[in-house]
């Protein structure tokens, strides 16, 4: 028999009314609550407990406002307070519509009123999920063609945001996460009134603005930083998504939670992990339909980490910290009844997971953007060196454009020689942790934890150097180098420590030393943190990983200044890669991406 939900709500009325033609049992059974899925966010069924020849069965109530169940071709009763029950565990909500966080917290805590448990769709692993969704999509306006594992990431998030309010993409690098992101937001484009904000390092902006004009050209784009930024809330209105920094956040929180945002998207959401640092509490202060934190390692140091970042995506999911860090101590055990409740609004895939649906070498560019202070030195670098240079002064700037942009500490003997023995030179002017500096020791930071291995090329020795003091708070790694200075019979030895160490190591390479005659596949990360004029130079030193011998896809990030002399190298490169296997020398540009190169500035605009 069906048992409609208009059917009479209380044991007594039933009986009276249905009562001869069923058995009905005066032994009041157990209430219980059951959350599952429901058509948009999550929905409670209620019934009773019985238990049958040592067995436990859950029997379902017309619906939760119901104090009976039909067992078969028995009535049996609840007790009659319980639908007033049900309204005060639920806090009011709509049993067909409750928010993930509280469905969460009611199956994770005691409860004295009616017992609360989970079906296990409810906790169903995110990255298990996608899994099972199709791997081919098509989203009007996206300029992209979705690798598999992309497309089932993409329609997870869609349909986990709308049940869960947030959730964390944690993929390994390397597997696009910004693309995913763009991909998502066009699946249904924020308006001017409600845009997306995306809150990320300074030096990712120029990424930011770079891949959604190139994937996503029908997004409006504002960056929000510097001296020209939105000063009322309605300059903000006015364009689908809207890019600011973490910083930048942090001084306007006044001005950005005077809106609702469609999405906040953290990337670099490591960033924010710490609960008590005046971004993560900024953050969460402003106003937003569905929040997701980016990063590669949601767990960096201990399980508060994991806390800070889902009740950001989530918040309330876990509950108030003080009993989090009770109940969920730095231990395997606690780690591991945690990842329970956690891993339904997380997707965290490997490289190796997806490895089926990628190409053998995956290449990532990676354009930063230098702050106001940096650019303003860019430029005078370039205007002393032309006046002290008034013959050769266009070569020589930019060897001295090059040597600023790897790194404003270095110093070259000789200003007309491209010298890789640059010293360095402190200054209590610039940073050590310039832009690049900084995207460099988060790459390292995500491959340490993931005890991978990665391969740096820099064109000037002393960057290893310099790029090992600012990782000082790294993960313990193993750390070598060979540049011109190592002799070639220590070389091979020195490869053949990197590959034997078990767990995370970083070999710094020049590639005019190391870009030919040594195999290191035991890397499956490369990082060029200098361009170079020659492109062969660097495609041959981008092959010591991407060979013969490499069991897994190899990633191959280039960080360069967008607007600097590296832009010019990096087209460069790209020209040369589009001509394919014709013999077109590389010289036939050499005056062009010269003039091109003192052309460019900081500011995106050319002299």
């Amino acid at each position: 028999m069906s048992t409609p939900t208009d059917m009479p709500i209380t044991f007594d009325e039933v009986v009276a009314e249905f009562g001869d033609r069923f058995s009905v049992s005066e032994r009041v059974l157990d209430p219980a609550l059951r959350i599952g899925n429901g058509p948009v966010r999550l929905a409670a069924r209620l019934g009773g407990l019985r238990m049958l020849r040592g067995t436990q069965s859950f029997i379902e109530a017309p619906s939760p406002r119901h104090a009976w169940v039909l067992d078969g071709k028995t009535i049996r009763p609840l007790p009659q307070d319980t639908p007033d029950l049900v309204a005060e565990v639920l806090e009011g909500a709509d049993p067909q519509d409750i928010p993930f966080a509280l469905g969460v917290r009611l199956t994770r805590e005691l409860n004295d009123l009616i017992q609360v448990e989970a079906d296990q769709e409810v906790f169903r692993p995110g990255t298990v999920a996608a899994d099972g969704l199709g791997s081919e999509m098509s989203i009007p306006g996206l300029d992209a063609k979705l690798f598999p594992y992309q497309a089932r990431g993409v329609q997870w998030m869609w349909q986990t945001a709308k049940r869960t309010g947030g959730l964390i993409l944690a993929d390994e690098m390397g597997l696009g996460k910004t693309l995913q992101i763009i991909a998502l937001l066009m699946m249904d484009p924020p308006p001017d009134t409600a845009p997306a904000l995306i809150v990320c390092p300074t030096s990712l902006i120029a990424n930011w603005v770079r891949e959604v004009r190139r994937f996503a050209p029908s997004l409006t784009i504002l960056v929000h930083r510097g001296a020209y930024r939105a000063g009322i809330f309605r300059d903000l209105q006015v364009s689908s998504v809207v890019i600011t920094t973490y910083d930048t956040m942090v001084n306007d929180i006044a001005l950005l939670s005077s809106l609702e945002w469609s999405w906040v998207i953290c990337d670099e959401a490591q960033a924010v992990k710490n609960p008590e640092s005046n971004r993560r509490q900024a953050l969460a202060t402003i106003p937003r339909r569905c929040a997701i934190p980016m990063t590669g390692t949601p767990v960096e140091n201990t399980l508060l980490d994991l806390w800070s970042l889902i009740d950001l995506a989530v918040p309330g999911m876990l509950g108030q910290r003080s009993v989090f860090e009770v109940e969920y101590p730095d231990t395997v055990e606690a780690a591991h009844r945690l990842a329970q409740l956690t891993d339904p609004v997380i997707l965290k895939r490997r490289v190796v997971d997806v490895a089926g649906d990628l190409p053998e070498r995956i290449d990532v560019e990676l354009p930063l953007s230098l702050d106001d202070e940096l650019a303003r030195q860019y430029e005078l670098v370039r205007q002393t060196t032309l006046e002290k240079y008034p013959v050769a002064g266009a070569l020589v700037a930019t060897l001295q454009l090059q040597l600023f942009c790897a790194h404003p500490w270095l110093r070259s003997a000789d200003d007309a020689q491209g010298d890789e023995n640059a010293d360095v030179v402190k200054s209590d002017t610039v940073p050590l942790m310039t832009p690049k500096m900084e995207r460099a020791v988060a790459l390292l930071r995500e491959v340490f934890i993931n005890r991978r291995k990665v391969l740096v090329f820099a064109s000037f020795n002393r960057l290893g150097d310099l790029l090992k003091e600012a990782g000082h708070d790294l993960p313990d790694a193993w750390w070598g180098a060979i540049n011109g200075s190592t002799a070639q019979q220590e070389r091979q030895a020195i490869v053949d420590e990197f590959s034997s160490i078990d767990g995370p190591a970083c070999l710094v390479l020049n590639p005019r030393a190391a870009g030919a005659g040594l195999n290191i596949t035991a890397a499956r990360i490369v990082i060029h943190f200098t361009p170079l004029w020659n492109p062969a130079l660097e495609a041959q030193a981008s092959a010591r990983a991407h060979r013969r011998g490499q069991t897994e896809p190899v990633t191959i990030y280039r960080l360069f200044y967008a607007d600097t002399v590296e832009q010019v190298m990096i087209e460069r490169s790209a020209w040369k890669s589009e001509l394919a296997n014709e013999t077109v020398p590389v010289a036939i540009r050499d005056a062009e991406d010269l003039t091109r190169a003192l052309q460019m500035t900081p500011n995106g605009k050319s002299r």
